[in-house]
């Protein structure tokens, strides 16, 4: 059975980008376009990576990052942040929140799929 990579993103650009990485590693996609449609789908199904985009509409990236990382039945999933916010401080505040990883956007296609190759593998713990 295919691992479930849950793509948390408003962007319908960068959702069929991930989608396209995504699906040429052999995964399954599940996607949600703000906060309370990603708490309405990890209610009934629990993925083995999330990737979450900081700036979305409903309930704020960072907010959402500590609801997961709180929840027992999600703590243990791996949390990549996938934002603009590139300024400085930035990369510290996701961490601080509960995401284990930051990818900055424009997504580096190449290393964001060797981040989910690791953390899928097992190769990298959160």
């Amino acid at each position: 059975m295919a691992k479930k990579v849950l793509a948390i993103e408003d962007n319908t650009t960068n959702m069929v980008l991930i989608s396209r990485i995504v699906e040429a590693e052999g995964l399954k996609l599940l996607q949600a376009e703000d906060g309370p449609g990603a708490l309405e789908l990890l209610s009934r199904e629990v993925p083995d990576l999330i990737l979450l985009d900081i700036n979305i509409p409903g309930i704020n990236g960072l907010d959402l990052a500590r609801q997961i990382k709180a929840d027992n039945r999600l703590a243990h999933i791996p949390l990549i942040a996938t934002t603009a916010n590139v300024l400085l401080g930035d990369r510290e505040r996701c961490l601080e929140a509960g995401c284990d990883d930051y990818m900055p956007k424009p997504l580096d296609i190449r290393k964001l799929r060797e981040l989910m190759r690791d953390y899928l593998s097992g190769t990298k713990q959160i």
